[in-house]
């Protein structure tokens, strides 16, 4: 019996012996290269091993039958196939890199991104609102930027020798109509919206994606916070008005809450100004917004209304007692939007926006009466077939309608109005054919009701990556946008005007610092045209204007080299001509310098708990027409100098004691010059310099946050 016993044991050993698989093979990279250390095995089993320094491998299994073989290695794609084990014999496995891996190639032709989390960053949110100059608003944070020109007595985008018109501005995917708070010729703006709702901003200076239109130039997006990280309240108040904030959080919702009110009256009387004021700028703003977190979704809703209301005589050579001008102006916005992920690997964005706003003018002996309303819905799916192929598309909804009474006693009473609604579809690909070469491919469809066409505009991107820290780009488009309201409201059977963009750029990143250069080129065809000196109701209308813009930017920031120093510096280099509006022949606008320069520094000064800032800004002198001479357009203004400081002193980890001053050095700047509509008994045409408001703006704050963890403060606010 014993003998019995051990012969079927021999058997059955002998039998576990001989069913054994031995599997052999070498891992390579594309260009032939051995991997070590690359982890192989058969899935759902311990049997495997890693491969030697000449990239083989083998071990034994006594798996049989079909079974599936991974390999896989960091910055490389799994990789998998399903065989019979024994024929798992001198196996040939060749990785592909991991596309989305540390150090893979980023589409980044033509946009500056600013997020925390973003691999082609070249600024953080907390630069955007720290920088001296920006007085807090992040319109003027980008001027630093290059493709940005200073118009200082503006102060909207002007990008790449566009006018401020052809750049748009979207939160959360999401059109804002009127970004800008209300104001008059040479009375700069800023935008209407607090710094300390966003998150994360991509600014494109050109050559944008397929899902945004309706821009010759630019888009500006910015990313609201998702989910606040604590309740907190917050104070401010400055030598110009007074706000306050707070955040409350539960279960899966958030609240967030703020207001600011302003008044120049009492700062104006004191700091002497150019602009002789009836009632001073004063302006109430608040806005709102709900977060709700789903288990696969963000919902997102905000809500802001303001309130502006000034008068002034302003200058004008023609009108020797100056023009009385007076505005009111109200503007409500909604923004709501959702994301979710949908199943089988499907994401899915959506939302709406809605704007009215109003405007009650009062010039001279005229009135006007506007009011606009405007509303965007969009929908976008979203899905990634693989590390190599990612494809998004949706569509999109504008309404907008206008109306306008103007009274006068010199032509009696004007009204006009129009729906100008649109419709577009955009598609969009990003094709990763190695870790080093990625292709964006997407198409853009519109067509708008009002003026009856239907365009489709092509977009592309390409990056190489050259090394482990550089790359290049290169990016075309076309662009389309339908007229300003200023000539809608007089003709609707114009065409959109289109441009064209073409760039290249190059970006090294290594150690906290970056370098940035690109080069572009970008054409303008069927601009508006009109025969009078501004648009008004019997003025001819065409699309006969065209032009041009070509540059190059350069862009370097260092925060490595001092300990708690960082500064970054841009230079623009423009070229550009441009026939439209009333011009005579193509020419440079007044609103373009050739060479723009920006130096920013920031220093953190631990002993003194102080965060310093300075600005300098420099551009060349601006083309304006002078009428003495015979050729448009060929005088040019001084050049623009500008020296802006602050300095954000933490009195305690949640109080700040915050300083700031616009122009240190009072340079006079002048940014243009009226001339007389006739000329003297000497037959020369009289003018007046254009200049800024006041020499310096002063800014003296105070900022208080109360939170649970008491360390916040507001020095990403400042």
């Amino acid at each position: 019996m014993k003998l019995l016993l051990t012969f079927t044991f021999i058997l059955a050993l002998s039998s576990n012996i001989t069913a054994q698989t031995t599997i052999t093979g070498t891992v390579k990279d594309s260009s032939g290269n051995p991997i070590p250390g690359a982890n192989v095995y058969l899935d759902g089993t311990y049997d495997g091993s890693s491969s030697n320094d000449t990239g083989a491998f083998s071990f034994t299994t006594q798996e049989t039958g079909s079974q599936t073989l991974l390999i896989s290695f960091l910055s490389f794609e799994t990789y998998s196939f399903m065989e019979d084990v024994a024929t798992m014999k001198n196996l040939n496995i060749v990785l592909k890199e991991d596309v989305n891996s540390l150090g893979s190639v980023v589409l980044n032709a033509g946009t500056f991104s600013a997020g925390d989390n973003s691999k082609a960053s070249v600024l953080t949110p907390l630069d955007i609102v720290t920088t001296a100059g920006a007085a807090g608003d992040y319109i003027g944070a980008l001027q630093t930027l290059p493709g940005t020109s200073n118009v200082a007595e503006d102060g909207r985008l002007f990008v790449r020798g566009g006018d401020a018109n052809e750049t748009n501005i979207y939160i959360d995917g999401l059109r804002v109509f009127q970004p800008f708070t209300a104001t008059t010729n040479n009375i700069p703006t800023r935008g209407r919206f607090s710094s300390f709702l966003f998150k994360g901003t991509n600014f494109s200076t050109g050559g944008y994606s397929a899902e945004y239109g309706d821009a010759l130039s630019s888009v500006l997006l910015l990313n609201t916070i998702d989910e606040p990280d604590q309740e907190k309240t917050e104070f401010q108040f400055i030598n110009v008005g007074i706000g306050g904030g707070n955040t409350q959080k539960w279960k899966n919702n958030s609240l967030s809450v703020n207001a600011f009110y302003v008044n120049l009256k009492p700062y104006q009387n004191i700091i002497k100004q150019r602009v002789e004021w009836i009632k001073p700028f004063q302006s109430l703003s608040g806005e709102a917004v709900y977060r709700h977190k789903f288990n696969k979704g963000l919902l997102k809703i905000y809500g802001g209304l303001s309130y502006t209301d000034f008068e002034l005589i302003q200058d004008d050579i023609n009108v020797p007692e100056g023009v009385n001008f007076g505005l009111k102006n109200r503007n409500l916005y909604i923004n709501s939007s959702y994301k979710s992920n949908l199943s089988n690997g499907w994401k899915i964005a959506a939302g709406t926006s809605f704007a009215n706003d109003y405007n009650d003018i009062s010039i001279v002996n005229t009135d006007i009466n506007n009011q606009e309303n405007s509303f965007h819905a969009k929908v976008k799916l979203r899905k990634r077939f693989s590390n190599r192929f990612k494809l998004n598309f949706g569509a999109e909804q504008f309404l907008n309608s206008f109306t306008e009474k103007v009274e006068t006693s010199d032509f009696g009473n004007f009204r006009t109005s129009n729906n100008n609604n649109s419709t577009a579809a955009f598609t969009e690909a990003n094709i990763f054919f190695s870790k080093k070469l990625a292709l964006q491919l997407g198409v853009r469809g519109v067509h708008n009701s009002l003026l009856e066409y239907t365009k489709i505009s092509p977009r592309v991107s390409l990056a190489y990556k050259t090394s482990s820290r550089s790359q290049i780009s290169l990016a075309y488009g076309d662009f389309y946008q339908s007229p300003q309201q200023e000539v809608l409201k007089y003709d609707t059977t114009l065409d959109p005007e289109k441009s064209s963009h073409y760039i290249l750029n190059y970006q090294f990143q290594k150690n906290r610092r970056t370098f940035r250069a690109e080069g572009y080129y970008k054409s303008y065809d069927r601009l508006v045209k009109f025969d009078t000196d501004i648009p008004e109701f019997n003025s001819t209308y065409s699309n006969l204007g065209d032009g041009y813009a070509a540059g190059i930017d350069l862009f370097w920031r260092d925060n490595e080299s001092i300990k708690n120093f960082e500064y970054w510096a841009s230079y623009s280099y423009l070229d550009t001509k441009r026939d439209y509006r009333n011009y005579p022949s193509q020419a440079t606008p007044n609103f373009a310098a050739k060479h723009n320069l920006s130096l920013v520094t920031k220093y953190w000064i631990k002993d003194w708990k102080s965060l310093l800032s300075t600005t300098y800004n420099f551009a060349s002198g601006r083309p304006y027409n002078n009428p003495n001479e015979s050729v448009f357009q060929n005088s040019k203004t001084k050049n623009f100098n500008a020296i802006n400081f602050s300095w954000a002193y933490l009195i305690s980890q949640q109080k700040i004691l915050y300083f700031s001053v616009s122009n240190v050095l009072g340079t006079d700047n002048i940014f243009n010059y009226q001339y007389a509509n006739n000329p003297n008994a000497n037959g020369n045409f009289s003018r007046r310099a254009i200049r800024q408001n006041a020499d310096r703006f002063f800014i003296v704050g105070f900022f208080w946050t109360i939170s649970d963890n008491k360390t916040d403060n507001q020095l990403d606010n400042l």
